[in-house]
């Protein structure tokens, strides 16, 4: 049997508030929350780094992981659960945050440190968690001393400029943790908010210019994912969605789904990323982005189990 190695991600966890066609749903998410539920659903041994509130809504957050078999490392705190306002509009959703004191944001650097495993292998971060603030400042701080200490690190920016006062030091923040990243993951949206005014392809190879990054991913949605390490570059379509529902969390799953296939193929380090190959890589993308259709023909972030997208694979090829 697979024995997974030890992945901790780590970063908001929240409630997605949903309106969608005049309906109002209530959904666990956070994007490093759904990389963690997508880990654990493909039987990654995974640690959920963030605290999590002991409301009622921490506890359907709680329940969420661990019935996808995540180990909550971060434990539970008494503070309010961050809420998403989420408006979906054509299967695209819009958010607005309420994250003012919240559990999720209770981290420093002795905080984070503390919740790791010591043979942890990899850890994954992004999104929320690296907006603003001192819990930002921490999770800057434990990616470098993880990087400095050769576990792999594994970006996924995930920008959302609405949500954030100062965007010029946000973009700093965003590169400078570019360069102590093994994996990065970006959006062509994510990488239109970090250089704006520039083509994507001059955008996508400033990127490349500035991470210490072996792999670099772009999603395009639809129009499926590029991916360049080394001198091999990468371009994989996006497979069908048979029944679009939504978006939500589909980044997620694919980003997880990289890791998962990494670690299953004996890839999740420093020096394996240095070494794979175009064909290696291609693989990679085609699973992540399987993964990534099957959660779009779901309700909110719902990723496939490993058997789910065994299946599916098996009936593509």
């Amino acid at each position: 049997m697979f024995a997974s190695p030890v992945i901790c991600v780590g970063g908001e966890n929240l409630i997605d508030h949903v309106t969608r066609d005049g309906e109002v749903s209530a959904l666990a998410g956070g994007s490093p929350f759904n990389v963690a539920m997508a880990l654990g659903r493909q039987q990654a041994d995974v640690h959920y780094l963030t605290p999590i509130s002991t409301d009622s809504w921490g506890d359907i957050l709680a329940d969420t992981l661990l019935a996808s078999g995540v180990t909550l490392s971060g434990g539970r705190l008494d503070a309010p659960t961050t809420m998403a306002r989420v408006t979906v509009t054509k299967g695209i959703p819009s958010y607005i945050f309420e994250r003012d004191g919240t559990a999720e944001r209770r981290v420093t650097a002795g905080s984070l440190a503390a919740s790791m495993p010591a043979d942890t292998t990899a850890l994954h971060t992004g999104s929320l968690a690296l907006t603003d603030g001192a819990d930002a400042d921490a999770w800057e701080k434990t990616c470098a001393t993880a990087f400095a200490s050769g576990t792999l690190v594994s970006l996924d920016p995930n920008v959302r400029l609405s949500v954030i006062t100062d965007i010029d030091a946000y973009r700093a923040r965003i590169f400078r943790m570019m360069q102590a990243a093994h994996l990065l993951k970006l959006s062509d949206e994510d990488l239109e908010g970090l250089c704006p005014d520039m083509p994507q392809d001059a955008a996508l190879a400033h990127v490349r210019s500035q991470t210490s990054a072996s792999l670099v991913v772009m999603t395009k949605g639809p129009d499926g994912a590029i991916a360049m390490c080394g001198d091999s570059t990468v371009n994989i379509p996006a497979p069908p969605v048979p029944s679009l529902v939504d978006t939500v969390g589909a980044g997620d799953t694919f980003m997880a789904t990289l890791l998962a296939g990494l670690a299953r193929t004996a890839a999740l380090s420093p020096a394996a990323l240095d070494g794979l190959h175009a064909a290696q890589v291609e693989t990679l993308i085609r699973r992540a982005g399987m993964a990534a259709s099957i959660n779009c023909s779901r309700a909110g972030c719902n990723p496939p189990t490993l058997q789910e997208l065994d299946a599916a694979m098996a009936s593509a090829d």
